[in-house]
């Protein structure tokens, strides 16, 4: 028995398979435009375009050998093996182009901006193509190179290949414009070579006995053509981050455009990358607000960093249930009447002068300026003018239970996470909406609003705890309130549901199936179509009819005989039989591609590409499929469901996720294209993103506002509503790209107490003494 290669060597190995396949794939990639821009040219289209795409292909020709030669050149000298386990430079080359780093200041120009969008939306198109082969690829090459996560500017990374890709276009005198006028077909033809480059490096390690286990998930795969779901990786986009910081600072001027049109150019990307600092107002953000807020307050009162030492006194509390109770009874109209509604000038003039009362019952400099600071959050909250008047009311009376916490909590200003901050946070992410007169006053969130804040008012001496119950309560109400209650969002959800439903069960089909073939001798062609085709005609069946159902049985019956017809036919009898048994089986097979939504022309496809296997059948020298062996695959295929894998045991995440564009409809949008490379941080960002919070979104020409309605499980698919109950329903690593980009950006770029916290410091600064006045 041969003595196995050591992990390092391997690691090497397949490095070198890797480049050798790029390199042997460039020539077919470069044909692959040139023949991609001229059916562009052919192409019906405006005459601006028409003529661009002209001009594009006739330029293309006579510089595309220096293109080739220069992208063989640049990826053969890329270094294959470092001390590093495959470590280059590009990454770092690509972030100094745009400037020196992070703490230098420097202009950067229009055409190096616009390269790196273009690079990065590549390198995107190439992850949305290859995503399935990467990730094998990444965990086989962590596994042999014993670390957690490939360099960022591992050669292995399509970000590097897309750069590369790039500076050899513009070396061989090629534009910009032309690359824009035919991105459509570089993004396929390069995205087809590194697919196909990560497919041979994987098809080599699996020979070699590398972590043979994962190779599962490249059998769950749509036919070719469909949109490949990407998925949540390490993108190495460090450098991009570090040199996107230089553009925030440096194009000002660009980026001051609010025009919204497709394809608008370096200044419009440009301007979009510039609210990547919403990525900042998050938690960092929020605790650096607090302690300005306590070095502040720790100037005018040494004694309030102590705080937690100190307990208020018996008259003070007496002092704050009577202001409760005050504020109750004159706030009890509201309470009464959902359509009655107190003025905020009413609202604060009120709470004004329970403040001066409580003032003047406090005992230490410590209690009064917990009062000033309370209140100067609670005023900034009530003049928000994007909370309901009907809300504000309530969170009015939030005040005194708020003012409890503080004084015998201090880490109410210490951290982001105390519950009742967290529970005024979600509450005002949940009412500050667009167009709140579009608001039906007193509607289930309203009356949840008004239930947790007269919890709170019942305990008062229960402190965090009843915060922390409430907001649990809240946080369960979400979640039932978009499914069942809200109009705009009830639909949409359901629809979701069904979608993440059905991927599951195709997921758990495609698996059991694969189960079931893996000592059967079939041609590869049918296997292909039955894990990614078939499994989801079932998963779509059994959701429309029933997994019991006869239409159930009758596509698994369909399955059965196309195994059986595959199978090598050795005697005429079988032939004829086959052949007398394909009609009617091939009229099921599109019955069956029609219900899950496969348009005509793919279900042609989908259909010759099966004759062609049934065709190899009959010629094909391998073994026929005992009797007994198909009377069982019968039975097996008859009790499928019994036997799929649990969905809530499964790691279902977007690596096998498959295609959603057969789901769309006019009452839900599939979020399949778009965005920018995402950070490993946006990912994390995307997992982060609450129900109930508003975002504006770019999508399809249209900027709306949206709520987000639904998480899936995991959090793997997300759905956003807008007020007209339109869905658009993202997977996450799609999220996060649109989060990057800036496509999608929260409507409040900060917390709503951060935001309050942030106005008392300014009337602080201004005014220090009102602390102990």
């Amino acid at each position: 028995m041969a003595t196995p290669a050591a992990p390092s060597a391997l690691a090497a190995q397949a490095r070198r398979v890797y480049m050798e396949s790029l390199l042997l794939a460039v020539p077919t990639a470069v044909q692959g435009v040139l023949d991609g821009a001229h059916r562009l040219a052919n192409e019906k289209a405006e005459p601006q375009l028409a003529h661009k795409r002209m001009n594009a292909a006739i330029d293309l020709t006579r510089p595309a050998p220096q293109w080739q030669q220069a992208l063989i050149d640049s990826l053969g000298a890329m270094p294959r093996i470092s001390t590093s386990g495959g470590r280059t430079s590009l990454g770092a080359a690509a972030a100094s182009s745009m400037g020196s780093g992070r703490d230098t200041l420097q202009l950067v120009d229009d055409d190096t901006i616009e390269v790196e969008i273009l690079s990065s939306r590549l390198a995107l198109a190439m992850m949305d193509k290859a995503s399935w082969e990467f990730t094998d690829l990444r965990a086989r090459m962590s596994s042999l190179e014993r670390r957690e996560e490939l360099d960022s500017g591992d050669a292995l990374r399509p970000h590097v290949v897309a750069r590369i890709v790039i500076d050899s276009w513009r070396s061989a005198g090629l534009s910009l414009e032309h690359w824009r006028t035919v991105q459509k077909v570089i993004h396929a033809a390069f995205g087809e070579m590194v697919e196909e480059s990560y497919h041979e490096t994987n098809r080599w390690l699996l020979g070699e006995g590398v972590r043979p286990e994962i190779d599962l998930r490249p059998l769950i795969r749509r036919s070719t053509g469909a949109h490949v779901a990407s998925i949540p990786v390490t993108t190495g986009f460090g450098d991009m981050a570090e040199a996107q910081g230089g553009l925030r600072r440096a194009n000002v001027v660009i980026a001051g455009t609010t025009t919204s049109t497709r394809g608008a150019g370096v200044g419009e990307e440009t301007r979009l990358m510039t609210r990547m600092s919403n990525l900042a107002r998050t938690a960092g953000h929020a605790e650096a607000v607090l302690g300005r807020l306590n070095k502040l307050v720790g100037r005018q009162v040494p004694s309030f960093a102590d705080t937690a030492e100190m307990q208020p006194s018996t008259g003070f509390k007496r002092a704050i249930a009577e202001a409760q109770s005050g504020i109750q009874r004159q706030l009890a109209t509201t309470g009464r009447d959902e359509r009655a509604a107190i003025s905020t000038p009413a609202l604060l003039q009120e709470l004004q002068q329970r403040k001066q009362a409580l003032k003047e019952a406090a005992s230490t400099p410590v209690e009064r300026a917990t009062i000033e600071i309370v209140a100067l959050l609670f005023q900034s909250i009530l003049t928000e003018e994007k909370i309901p008047a009907v809300v504000r009311v309530w969170f009015a009376r939030l005040q005194m239970p708020v003012l409890r916490v503080a004084v015998s909590e201090p880490d109410f200003f210490a951290t982001t996470d105390h519950p009742a901050r967290k529970l005024i946070d979600r509450m005002g992410a949940c009412v500050m909406g667009f167009d709140i007169s579009s608001r039906a006053a007193g509607d289930a969130l309203d009356k949840e609003i008004k239930r947790v804040v007269q919890v709170v008012e019942a305990y008062p001496d229960t402190g965090r705890r009843v915060f922390q119950t409430v907001l649990t309560e809240f946080e369960r109400f979400l979640e039932h309130y978009f499914k069942t209650e809200n109009e705009a969002t009830r639909k949409g959800v359901s629809l979701a549901q069904q979608v993440e439903q059905r991927e599951t069960m195709a997921i758990q089909y495609t698996i059991e199936l694969r189960k079931m073939l893996n000592e059967v001798p079939v041609q590869e062609g049918v296997r292909n179509f039955l894990f990614h085709v078939w499994a989801d005609v079932l998963a779509t069946m059994a959701l429309k009819t029933g997994a019991a159902s006869d239409a159930t049985k009758i596509m698994k019956r369909a399955a059965a005989d196309l195994i059986w017809s595959a199978g090598a036919k050795v005697s005429r009898e079988e032939r004829a039989d086959v052949i007398r048994r394909l009609p009617p089986l091939l009229k099921t097979l599109r019955e069956g591609m029609a219900e899950a939504g496969l348009a005509p022309e793919k279900q042609d496809e989908h259909i010759q590409a099966l004759n062609d296997s049934l065709a190899a059948a009959f010629t094909a020298k391998a073994a026929a499929i005992p009797a007994e062996r198909l009377e069982e695959l019968m039975a097996r295929l008859e009790d499928l469901e019994e036997m799929l894998p649990d969905a809530d045991e499964m790691q279902i995440d977007e690596s096998i996720v498959m295609d959603l564009s057969g789901h769309e409809s006019t009452e839900l949008q599939i979020v399949t294209e778009g965005g920018s490379m995402p950070t490993p941080a946006m990912i994390a960002w995307a997992r982060e993103l609450q129900v109930g919070g508003w975002y504006m979104l770019e999508h399809r020409g249209r900027i709306e506002s949206v709520q987000l309605a639904w998480h899936g499980m995991r959090k793997q698919l997300s759905l956003f509503v807008s007020q007209q109950g339109r869905g658009t329903l993202f997977q996450q690593h799609r999220l996060a790209s649109y989060l990057q980009a800036g496509l999608l950006v929260p409507a409040q770029d900060e917390a709503l107490t951060v935001r309050a916290t942030r106005s008392a410091l300014a009337k602080l600064d201004a005014d220090p003494q009102r602390l102990l006045n």
